[in-house]
C-alpha cells in the first residue's frame, strides 16, 4: 500500500494538480467563505471587548504577574497560584485552569523582560529557519515575504507584557519546532516542542500530529522520541494536577466550561488582533487571516500539509471550544501561520491555472 504521505509529496503544488470541477469549488467556496468573514468576525470581537469592559477583575496579564512576583519573592508557585486565582474569582477547576508553573519560575530568573528578550531572540531564529527550510520550495521574492510576513506575525513580543502571556512563549517554540525540523535531524525540533509543552499544554497536537505523520512513514526513532515526550509530559500533567489540588478548597470556582461553539469567525478575529493586521479594521483584515490558510495549503509537501492541518485542526478547537476572552489560544499558532500570507498568491495561482488549463483541455 502506498504512503499516503509519499502520495502527497509526489503531488508537489497540490492546488494545481486539482481537476476543474474540484478548482472551481474551492474557488466558489474561498470568495464565500472571504465575503462571510467580513460580516462574521465584527459581532465576535464586540463580544469580547464587550465582555472585557464589563470585568472587575484587572487581567489575565495582572493575574500571572501578580503570581510570578510572589513566586519571586520566595513563595511556592502552588499556593501562589491558587490563593490568587481564588482571591480575583478565577476558576481553579478543573485544574488546568491554573497555568504550568514554568513561566513563573522563569520570570523569578530572568524576570519578564528576560522572558520577552528570549522570545524575540527565538522569533530570529525562526525567521533564519523559516528561510533556510523554504530554500529550493520557493523562489527568493516569495521566501524574502514569507520571512517579513512571519515577523509581523510575532508582532506580540514588541507588547510591553508579552512577557507574561504563556502562548505567546510557546508559540514562538512551536514554530521553531515548525521551521527546524528536517528528516535528518529532527532533535532540535523535538527540545523546542518539548519547551512548549512546558509552558502551555495547548502545545500537545503539534506534538501528536508530528507522531501521526512519524508513524506513517515508519520513521521508528522519531515515533519513540515523540511517544517519550508525551509520557514526560503526562507525568508532568499529573503533578501539576497534584500541585494545584494540594491548595484548592471545596468553595473555590469552578470554570463554565469550554463550549462557545463560535465558529470559525473567532480564530479569524484571533488573527486580526494578534498579528499585524491589528492597524486594519477587522472587517478588511478577516480575509487576509484566511488567506494564509490558503497559502500553506497550496505549499504542499510534508511543511504544507503539517502547517494546514496544524493550523486547521487548532481553528476547529477554537471554533468549537474557546469562548469570545480565549482568542489569544491562536497565539499558539504564530507567527508561523502569519507567514502563509506571502504564499497565498502563489496557491491562489495554482487554482486559478487549473480551473483555467482543464478548461482548455476540454476546449
Amino acid at each position: 500500500m502506498t504512503n499516503p504521505l509519499a502520495w502527497w509529496n509526489g503531488l508537489g503544488r497540490p492546488l494545481a494538480r486539482l481537476p476543474r470541477w474540484a478548482a472551481m469549488a474551492l474557488i466558489a467556496a474561498l470568495i464565500a467563505s472571504v465575503v462571510w468573514s467580513t460580516f462574521a468576525v465584527a459581532p465576535v470581537e464586540q463580544a469580547e471587548v464587550s465582555r472585557s469592559e464589563a470585568s472587575e477583575s484587572e487581567g489575565d496579564r495582572a493575574l500571572y504577574q501578580r503570581i510570578s512576583e510572589r513566586v519571586a519573592a520566595g513563595e511556592g508557585y502552588y499556593e501562589a497560584a491558587v490563593d490568587e486565582q481564588r482571591t480575583r474569582n478565577y476558576p481553579t477547576r478543573p485544574f488546568v485552569t491554573v497555568r504550568l508553573p514554568t513561566l513563573a519560575w522563569l520570570h523569578s530568573v530572568i524576570g519578564a523582560s528576560g522572558v520577552r528578550i528570549a522570545s524575540m531572540i527565538l522569533l530570529l531564529a525562526c525567521l533564519w529557519g523559516l528561510h533556510q527550510r523554504l530554500d529550493g520550495r520557493t523562489d527568493p521574492l516569495e521566501r524574502t515575504a514569507a520571512v517579513i510576513m512571519l515577523a509581523l506575525g510575532g508582532a506580540a513580543v514588541a507588547g510591553s507584557q508579552s512577557g507574561y502571556v504563556h502562548e505567546v512563549l510557546a508559540g514562538m517554540l512551536l514554530t521553531l519546532a515548525f521551521v527546524l525540523y528536517t528528516p535528518q535531524r529532527w532533535w532540535p525540533s523535538l527540545l523546542a516542542a518539548g519547551a512548549a509543552l512546558a509552558v502551555r499544554e495547548l502545545a500537545a497536537p503539534f506534538v501528536l500530529l508530528w507522531l501521526a505523520l512519524a508513524l506513517m512513514e515508519k520513521r521508528w526513532r522519531e515515533v519513540a522520541a515523540l511517544a517519550a515526550l508525551l509520557l514526560v509530559f503526562a507525568v508532568g500533567m499529573y503533578l501539576h494536577y497534584l500541585g494545584v489540588e494540594a491548595y484548592r478548597l471545596p468553595g473555590d470556582p469552578a470554570s463554565q466550561g469550554w463550549d462557545g461553539m463560535l465558529g470559525p469567525a473567532l480564530p479569524l478575529m484571533a488573527m486580526s488582533r494578534l498579528t499585524a493586521l491589528l492597524v486594519l479594521p477587522v472587517t478588511y483584515a478577516a480575509p487576509f487571516a484566511l488567506l494564509a490558510l490558503v497559502g500553506w495549503l497550496g505549499l504542499g509537501e510534508r511543511m504544507g500539509l503539517f502547517a494546514t492541518l496544524w493550523f486547521f485542526g487548532m481553528f476547529a478547537a477554537m471554533a468549537l471550544f474557546a469562548r469570545p476572552e480565549n482568542f489569544y489560544w491562536a497565539q499558539l499558532v504564530l507567527p508561523a501561520y502569519f507567514a502563509g500570507l506571502a504564499l497565498a498568491p502563489r496557491a491562489l495561482a495554482d487554482l486559478g491555472a487549473a480551473a483555467k488549463g482543464s478548461m482548455e483541455r476540454q476546449s
